[in-house]
């Protein structure tokens, strides 16, 4: 197993241990609003304004979960790269394998249901995003219980 043990001071570990609650508490608050107000008004967008609308929505979101997703990426490596920081290896791996999930669930449903509303709005397309959405939203929210037990295990 690749460790980088003691490259982090355990004084830092409580920092590292609130960066990650924080970056995946983002995501969590992101998730949830696009599930619950986002998505839903698509459907009331006029059909001569949607392309320019989804491409507002594709380039504004990047803009916003852009640089709180690569941050809790790397945070979540880190903590099952060093399980000193919080002393629960299991917890940790089950949180990343949460959040490759969310990565997959990205890239294989919610991506490619975007780049056919960019063309123009497509009621089945709309729909598949919606509904496999709400896999990312209860995956981030059990990562997010993840972060809040490593972080009070400390």
């Amino acid at each position: 197993m690749v460790t980088i043990e003691g490259l982090i001071p355990s004084s830092s570990y409580r920092l590292v241990l609130l960066l990650h609650l924080l970056a995946t508490s983002v995501m969590v608050g992101v998730i949830w609003f696009v599930q619950h107000v986002h998505y839903p008004l698509k459907r009331f967008v006029e059909e001569a304004a949607f392309k320019e609308y989804e491409q507002q929505h594709i380039d504004r979101t990047g803009h916003v979960v852009g640089a709180p997703m690569l941050v809790e990426a790397a945070l979540a490596t880190l903590l099952i790269i060093d399980p000193a920081i919080h002393g629960q290896p299991a917890l940790a791996w089950l949180g990343f394998a949460l959040l490759l999930l969310v990565w997959i669930s990205t890239a294989a449903l919610q991506v490619p249901q975007h780049h056919i509303l960019s063309s123009g709005f497509d009621r089945s397309a709309y729909r598949r995003l919606v509904n496999s959405n709400w896999a990312r939203t209860l995956l981030w929210s059990a990562r997010a219980i993840i972060s809040v037990i490593l972080l009070l295990g400390v």
